[in-house]
């Protein structure tokens, strides 16, 4: 007699969307939350993320993308929550340089709809971005900035109205697997599961096999907010998010949702930190000197001091690219896990493929590029 069809070991991102899905397919759903859903630790931090439909890399992104975006319209519908601010999206960088023509060449892989403006075209739509003589862009109609803890709050109560058991502030100690299913242990107590997922983010190497612990890191993401002259122009409905990447200067932001404040964060400075309990929250010198060089040049409109900033914990894998799977073939174990700073925007969706998957609903294909065997050697 297990305690339960499938446990879900971390509550954030992916895991609350995970644990909502599979609340929706089975009556015997349980969740394990070290800390509480959306603590401010976690890589859930930080008030939003970007949504977008256009972006560089992989197209088999694009479909979980379509899943996210529907999925993300269903949980407003279930919770009457506002979770996806939908103010477009700016891909901003030189004409026919590396990013644009990347961003175009998987653009038109997909079919996403999108719109190319030309400079004068930005300069007149979206006045609050000082270009360079060459910056062009590419619109996202269909992107905008998800309320990082509101979406997860909101999946994690909609999995307790559906019928799911939380467990919050138990960290979860050993997951050990044997004939009748997964053991879990948290403080001196265990449970017995059919089925676990794996979602703890930047603490999920604890618990994982040694061939994807040498696969992946824990990084450190710091994010910065700063103060409009004028704040009327950093609406939702003036200002959409944005990413501007060139050779020297890299950064991504969302406009004031809070009426005062502008997201404006470096692009890609993930570092390494051993411990995903002590993260450095404080930014560096070199890190707040080169944010506000960077606003300056980007955003005369922003005054170029740092009003607050934060920084979390996420995991990274060799390759960027997610972990998502059971650990090994047949294994009761599965991952969801290693979003690499990326996964928000879609996690909706890995999150329903990871309960459909870990109950034996469906199995999805065309997922190599996230399965962890990749990492295996043979």
């Amino acid at each position: 007699m297990t305690d339960g069809k499938l446990a879900v070991i971390g509550l954030g991102s992916i895991g609350s969307m995970a644990l909502w899905q599979a609340s929706r397919l089975s009556d015997s759903v349980v969740g394990f939350e070290a800390a509480t859903p959306a603590h401010g630790r976690s890589a859930v931090g930080g008030d939003t993320r970007l949504f977008r439909m256009i972006y560089r890399g992989n197209p088999d992104y694009y479909p979980i993308l379509q899943r996210s975006q529907r999925l993300w319209a269903e949980l407003e519908a279930e919770t009457g929550q506002d979770i996806l601010t939908r103010c477009g999206g700016l891909s901003i960088g030189t004409a026919n340089g590396p990013y644009i023509n990347a961003v175009l060449e998987t653009t038109r892989a997909t079919g996403a709809e999108h719109q190319l403006l030309s400079h004068a075209e930005l300069a007149e739509r979206y006045p609050q971005h000082n270009l360079r003589p060459d910056d062009v862009a590419v619109y996202d109609p269909n992107a905008g900035a998800l309320r990082t803890d509101r979406a997860v709050t909101a999946a994690v109560a909609a999995a307790e109205a559906n019928g799911a058991t939380v467990h919050r502030n138990t960290p979860v100690d050993s997951i050990t697997e044997t004939n009748d299913g997964v053991v879990v242990t948290a403080g001196g107590r265990s449970w017995t599961f059919e089925n676990v997922i794996v979602a703890s983010g930047g603490w999920s190497r604890r618990l994982m096999p040694d061939y994807l612990k040498a696969a992946t890191e824990t990084k450190r993401i710091f994010l910065s907010w700063f103060v409009a002259n004028d704040a009327s122009q950093f609406t939702p409905e003036k200002f959409p998010i944005f990413i501007r990447i060139y050779e020297d200067r890299s950064m991504y932001g969302a406009p004031a949702v809070d009426g005062v404040t502008v997201k404006a964060t470096l692009d890609g400075r993930g570092k390494p930190t051993p411990d995903p309990d002590a993260v450095p929250r404080e930014l560096t010198t070199a890190e707040i000197e080169e944010t506000t060089d960077t606003v300056s040049e980007f955003f005369p409109g922003l005054i170029p001091n740092i009003v607050r900033s934060d920084a979390f914990p996420d995991l990274f894998t060799e390759d960027g690219q997610p972990l998502l799977g059971p650990f090994s073939e047949g294994s009761r174990i599965y991952c969801a896990t290693g979003f690499s700073g990326a996964g928000f925007k879609n996690a909706t969706g890995f999150g329903h493929i990871a309960a459909h998957e870990a109950l034996g609903k469906q199995t999805f294909d065309g997922l190599g590029f996230v399965r962890p065997e990749r990492f295996k050697t043979s």
